[in-house]
This record gives structure tokens, sequence and C-alpha cells, in this order.
């Protein structure tokens, strides 16, 4: 056991710093906007079935998205959870398209119980990203092109992201009845920059605007469950979470100044403050689940968000309200099959359809996507230690009308994640 807990806390150290200064490079010109393109939440068990979880319970598995969940832990066990995920973007517009991708760590998290019925889970996950990469060169024979400005090239960059950190708990207080609360922090930093540069440049100033946006502080989100076991192995869960509306500690800077190509370097505007406010706002999600033990399991999820209310330093009358549907299913053909190694395999399948919390040139956009995902198990000696390969594959659609010059948004994602499940707190009997 103490070689184990040496490998973890070194994974830990390792990946928590990582994801501390990483960040995902991807192209997409809508993390201009707000907070930048918010990241899909859940394990990739979860992601797999089109994002469910509010009302997932498994013994094996951090859904971290409730954490009510934490109370199904198996007494004397461990979880550990890291994974990586592969992206790639589409944008296709008027005919023409752009592709970018990037591969990168996206998770780890951890969970044990404390006690039979009361567990714990502790992890780090990306929140959103701000990456995006824009570049446009005017000439002579572009339609907005001013013999009196001359040629020029626009430059619009984006980096950095935001990361969430959660610790929480989950108790069975009935046979039914579960309750569980994360303690979450957000951090993270998003840096924009718009850039002008004329190809006149011993006569005429280039123009530069730069942007920091930088985010820290606690929050909480509360989940409760209720599960109930039916005839012949079936059951029932019922679940609902809620992340409170919350004013994140903020720094915010902008900068926008001319330069010559001399040196010469003159402020045109300059705001700084250290003491701003982020206002990020409630989230409320229901779930509900049915299946059979060891068989199947089909889950439906609804989430809503008022983002309206949103308060962001530099961005006004961006955000509105968002609701979301999300369906997925999972089979297994025969669990503790000793024979065949594909009918233990956990097929899953998902698709989700709703609202994109942006609106760009006054048109709120719109998201839906499919999933599908498999669930690899890795043999142990003993058959009570089910760890698992996640792997799954999602594909999601972001749309906007190019009436109102926006474009669409084709983004696929593949994840792989080493699922560790194990009995760490038994005595040996025999050496």
């Amino acid at each position: 056991m103490q070689n184990k807990l040496i490998i973890i806390i070194f994974i830990t150290l390792f990946c928590a710093g990582y994801t501390a200064s990483a960040q995902k490079d991807i192209n997409t010109p809508y993390s201009r906007f707000n907070l930048g393109s918010l990241q899909p939440q859940g394990s990739f068990k979860s992601l797999g079935m089109g994002g469910v979880g509010t009302a997932m319970r498994n013994n094996t598995s951090i859904s971290y998205t409730n954490a009510a969940s934490y109370s199904s832990f198996d007494t004397l066990s461990f979880v550990f959870d890291f994974g990586l995920d592969y992206g790639r973007n589409s944008i296709s517009n008027n005919g023409t398209n752009y592709i970018s991708s990037d591969f990168n760590f996206n998770h780890l998290t951890m969970g044990f119980p404390i006690s039979k019925g009361w567990g714990f889970a502790v992890g780090i996950v990306p929140w959103s990203s701000g990456y995006y990469k824009i570049t446009d060169q005017v000439t002579s024979t572009d339609p907005g092109y001013d013999p009196s400005i001359g040629s020029y090239v626009i430059g619009h960059l984006g980096s950095g992201g935001i990361s969430k950190i959660f610790m929480g708990t989950g108790l069975k207080i009935t046979k039914n009845f579960s309750l569980g609360a994360n303690m979450t922090f957000l951090t993270g930093q998003l840096t924009r920059t718009n850039q002008f540069v004329f190809s006149d440049f011993t006569t005429v100033f280039n123009n530069k605007s730069e942007e920091k946006l930088t985010i820290n502080g606690l929050n909480f989100d509360y989940g409760l469950q209720y599960s109930a076991s039916l005839k012949k192995n079936y059951f029932l869960t019922i679940g609902a979470s809620l992340t409170s509306g919350k004013n994140y500690n903020t720094k915010y800077y902008q900068l926008a100044s001319k330069y010559s190509a001399y040196g010469t370097i003159d402020t045109i505007s300059y705001a700084s403050d250290n003491n701003a406010k982020t206002f990020i706002p409630s989230d409320l999600k229901f779930g509900v689940t049915f299946g059979k033990k060891d068989k199947f399991t089909t889950e439906f999820d609804y989430t809503t968000s008022n983002w309206s209310a949103s308060k962001i330093p530099g961005s006004t009358g961006f955000a509105a309200d968002t609701r979301s549907f999300l369906f997925g299913a999972e089979f297994i053909p025969d669990k503790y099959s000793n024979y065949s190694f594909m009918k233990r395999v956990e097929y899953r399948i998902g698709a989700h359809t709703g609202d994109n919390y942006l609106i760009v040139n006054g048109e709120q956009l719109k998201e839906y996507g499919g999933s599908i995902g498999l669930g690899l198990p890795i043999r142990h000696i003993q058959a009570s230690q089910p760890s698992m390969i996640n792997l799954y594959l999602d594909f999601t659609r972001k749309t906007g009308s190019l009436a109102n010059s926006l474009h669409n948004e084709n983004y696929l994602t593949m994840g792989f994640s080493l699922n560790l499940y194990d009995n760490w707190f038994l005595k040996k009997k025999y050496e």
C-alpha cells in the first residue's frame, strides 16, 4: 500500500502543477467573449453518455457533478481517475473551413469512503478555455480597402483558461436518501490581445490593445439523490444539484496604445482594478436514472442557468440564460463473463442539445451533439477490484446564422482515462 500511495501522490502533484499552467490550444473565436468556452463537466464515463451524471451512482467511479453520489463508495476502497483528451475543431464560414487540434491533460480525481455510507472526493478539472487566434489581411483588392490608410493586418489572440479544484463529501442519511456538498475553487487567467499593423509603418502608428482577467474564489454546490431498489434487480435514482451564484475576486487590466516603427509608444486608454468582482450565476440540474444492476443504465438530465444575471468586467450584454437536455445509456452484455472480454465491456451512448451562454451580434448560440463510449475492464486477480479504462468520443456542433456574421463549429473530442479501483485498507492475512 505504501508504494501505491507514493505513486498516487507523485501523479497528483505532477498533474495539479501541469493543469495550473496548461491551456487547451484549440482555436475557437467564440472564446473571445465573456469567460471563454465553457468545458463539459463530468467523468469520461458520463461524457460517453451525453454528459449525464446528476442521478448517477456508481461505487467504482467518481460522479463529481453531484456530491451526493460519494456516499456510494465501497467501504475500504479507493478510486483514482486521471484522463487525457484530444480535441479537434472545424470552423466553417462561407464555404471556408479552418481546423485546429490539441492533445492535453484533462482531469485528476480521487475518492474514498470515510465510513459506511459516507464518502469523500477531491479533484482538479478544466472549467473554461480562452484560446483563439484570428488574423485578417486587408489589401488593395479587398472591398474595405482605403487608399488613405493602406494595407494592414488585423490580429486577435487569446490565451489562458480557468480550472476548477473541488473537494466534497456525500452522506447517506436514510436507506434511500443521500446528501452531499462540494467546495469548489475557480482559478485562472484569460488574456486577450488585439493588434492593427499597417504596411506603411513609417508614417502611421500601429494600434494594440491588451486585456487580462484573473479570477480566484471559493464557492459551493449541493446535491441530493433518492435511490430505490426495485424488483428483479431494477433500480431508480432521482437526483438534483445546485451551484450557488457567486461573486469571484477579480483583477482586471486593460491597456490600449499606439506605437511607431521607431519605438515611440503612446497610451490611448488604461484601466486597472485589482478589487473587481465577477458574478457567475447559479446552476441547477435535475436527473432521473432507471436501470438493471450490472446490466443496463439509462439517464435523462435537465440543466438550467441564468447567465443573463452574470457580471464580467470588460463584457456586457454577451450572456443569456441557458437550458440543456441530456440523455445517456449504458449496456453490459455479461459483467461477470469468464470467457468473453467483449461481454464484460461497458457500451455507452448519449446525446445532448441546448443553449450556449454566449450572445454574439445579438444572437444566442445553440449547440447539440452525440457521444459514444466504452468501459474496458482491467482484469485483476481479485474480481472485486473492477478497474476500468474509459474511452469516449463526442461530436458537438455550435451554430450561428450567417445573417448575423456568425459561423458554425464542429467540435470533436476523444478522451482516455484510467479509473483505478482498489481495496487499500485491508490487512493481509498472509505474507
